[in-house]
């Protein structure tokens, strides 16, 4: 006996059902390949005040080994000093193995893009020529964060001088970490001693961050304490 094939029963269609889905290719609702993408999120972000810094995260893609190599360190420090605009200002900096860290203050959004732009394009050329490598560098979109409150731009301020400490790198005895601007910051609960070669060579250079303007940056946060060089990030100050 020969099996006839099963046929789906035809349904019509109602206007609304045979409109295409605004979602990931086709027709049919759910087509095309699932997005993968964990990066961070391309909507237009919102206004932050001139008033607030920020605290700024930039990623870089796979295959490029580490950003803490020394020659490499000291390159990225002479582009982000030349990196500084009227309306753009970095006011600290950490580099670790596959990201870096900035707070920075920005006159507004837009100065904010562009001031980003010139400074990654700036440290991307530097990775390349230095690696003698081609192609992309920076992973994903920059994140950043404004900093509303003082105690916020403390939680920051900490988490970016001691980051090598929140991923559990050692800095060695000078106790500040010589892959940030650690050694030019002036909120410590002790100042930072030329105890080491390249403490003192350091601090003979001119600094490649600049003072803050904002309120926040200035005076706000320090009523919360000073930071201590022990201090990892995500405790609670002492």
């Amino acid at each position: 006996m020969v099996r006839m094939p099963k046929y789906r029963k035809h349904i019509q269609l109602t206007l609304d059902q045979a409109r295409k889905p605004c979602g990931r290719g086709g027709w049919r609702p759910g087509a095309g390949r699932p997005s993968t993408r964990k990066g961070v999120s391309h909507d237009e972000r919102e206004p932050v005040s001139a008033n607030h810094p920020q605290h700024v995260t930039c990623r870089i893609v796979e295959g490029i080994r580490s950003l803490r190599d020394d020659d490499l360190v000291d390159a990225l420090r002479t582009c982000i000093a030349k990196a500084h605009r009227h309306d753009f200002r970095i006011v600290e900096f950490n580099i670790e193995s596959n990201h870096m860290h900035f707070i920075i203050e920005a006159a507004s959004n837009h100065a904010r893009s562009r001031g980003m732009l010139g400074l990654k394009t700036r440290l991307a050329r530097c990775i390349n020529r230095v690696f003698g490598r081609k192609g992309r560098v920076f992973a994903d979109r920059y994140h950043a964060r404004a900093l509303t409150k003082p105690l916020e731009v403390r939680n920051a301020l900490r988490y970016v001088l001691n980051n090598a400490l929140h991923h559990g790198i050692g800095v060695g005895g000078g106790r500040v970490d010589p892959c940030s601007s650690a050694v030019w910051f002036d909120g410590w609960k002790e100042p930072v001693q030329p105890d080491t070669w390249w403490k003192r060579e350091m601090m003979n250079e001119p600094a490649p961050v600049v003072k803050p303007t904002t309120w926040l940056l200035r005076v706000g946060w320090r009523r919360h304490g000073a930071i201590g060089f022990d201090e990892v990030p995500g405790a609670r100050p002492r």
